[in-house]
């Protein structure tokens, strides 16, 4: 790691130290759009970052919002949290398009047409973000990531108001990450469960620019439009510095809905088993409601304690939440028969309205929520019968 972060804080320390220099003529500022890849979860949406070009002053770097440190025990509960710190870096050009070949991903470079004035405000914000006490910033993926600072600086730095073109089609902030995810059937089984319904709110145009692709479409059709009301296209020119690799996607055999049918299918068989041999299994509800309520555990700590801004509310909650552990005490303690009733009872009929209601929820239902919801309806509805 000190290897790797030494020579990287020494070149910022370089690049803040060359910040006396203005920018020359020449120079150019661009912006550079990465595809996504399947590498890893964190690569299917894209990347973005800002590369400026000075030949005169031998400066060629790229900022670089998306810096974070994934190697701490502790990433995974603060970006459960909404407390993930991401940073930005300085890395040299070279660099920044040799590790974004190595992953697959392709490069587009969108020139910006700006003013020597602007391209000095630009550099200037860069800079000073690039300082120690504003490197750091408090992640958001909606709201504040590696696409939208780079739109927000850009539009900051322009003399005028950039005007878009023609906008795409409005979607949900649900149904436009779910299309990136589309080939991680359990990465969107996950973000439908963990996201509530603020994910089904149509976006603002503005909106779409957390994704990477969507602020380099829209930067396409953009003018810069001055107070004087003369306009000028705000790219210049664009090129592809590195082409996609192709890469063959694989099929995910096990898929969610699979799943969720074949355990299904399996209390199906169960029940069938229990009605001819009249008998019961309590530990099997014992299991399908403690793993329920675990899962509710988990669901209710990220609608009620993390910082995301688009996990609360959770309709998710009316069919999985914690509560579910005591049915699975309930259900396999001795002499608890009557409390048994009223859980299963209620339990059944809270989901009875769901499922009836499911078309009116506002909220989007992974379509392999239902097969579990039905489970957990079909065993409790059985069980209250039972006990009644």
């Amino acid at each position: 790691m000190n290897k790797v972060l030494f020579p990287a804080v020494f070149f910022m320390f370089c690049i803040l130290l060359r910040a006396q220099t203005a920018l020359g003529d020449g120079a150019q500022v661009s912006l550079l759009t990465c595809s996504p890849s399947e590498e890893a979860v964190f690569t299917v949406y894209g990347h973005t970052a800002i590369r400026v070009c000075d030949a005169a002053n031998g400066t060629d770097v790229v900022f670089n919002y998306g810096i974070f440190n994934f190697s701490g025990g502790s990433f995974v509960y603060r970006f459960a949290r909404g407390r993930t710190d991401y940073r930005l870096e300085a890395v040299r050009f070279e660099r920044f398009l040799a590790e974004y070949g190595m992953r697959g991903s392709g490069v587009t470079e969108q020139r910006l047409d700006l003013t020597p004035a602007e391209r000095g405000r630009l550099w200037d914000a860069l800079l000073i973000n690039l300082r120690p006490e504003n490197a750091v910033y408090r992640y958001n993926f909606f709201f504040d990531n590696c696409a939208t600072r780079p739109a927000e600086i850009i539009r900051k730095a322009v003399d005028g108001e950039i005007v878009y073109g023609k906008e795409p089609e409005r979607e949900t902030f649900r149904r436009r990450i779910n299309r990136c995810m589309r080939n991680q059937p359990w990465l969107v089984f996950g973000c439908d469960l963990a996201l509530g319904s603020p994910t089904d709110r149509v976006m603002t145009f503005g909106e779409t620019f957390f994704l990477p692709l969507m602020l380099e479409a829209a930067l396409d059709s953009a003018v810069v439009v001055s107070a004087d009301g003369v306009g000028r296209r705000l790219v210049a020119s664009k090129a592809i510095l590195l082409e996609e690799a192709p890469v063959a996607v694989r099929k995910t055999v096990v898929t969610p809905l699979g799943v969720a049918l074949l355990m299904l299918l399996s209390l199906v068989a169960v029940t069938v088993a229990e009605r001819r041999r009249r008998t019961y299994y309590a530990a099997v509800d014992g299991l399908l409601f403690a793993l329920a309520g675990l899962a509710g555990c988990v669901l209710f700590f990220l609608a009620v304690a993390s910082e995301h801004p688009a996990v609360w509310p959770n309709w998710s909650l009316a069919w999985l939440h914690p509560l579910h552990l005591v049915g699975a005490a309930l259900t396999v303690a001795k002499g608890c028969g009557r409390a048994a009733y009223y859980y299963h009872f209620i339990n059944f009929a809270a989901l009875t309205l769901m499922l009836a209601g499911a078309y009116f929820i506002p909220e989007h239902f992974n379509v392999a929520f239902f097969p579990l919801i039905v489970c957990l309806w079909m065993r409790s509805g059985l069980r209250a019968r039972t006990l009644y």
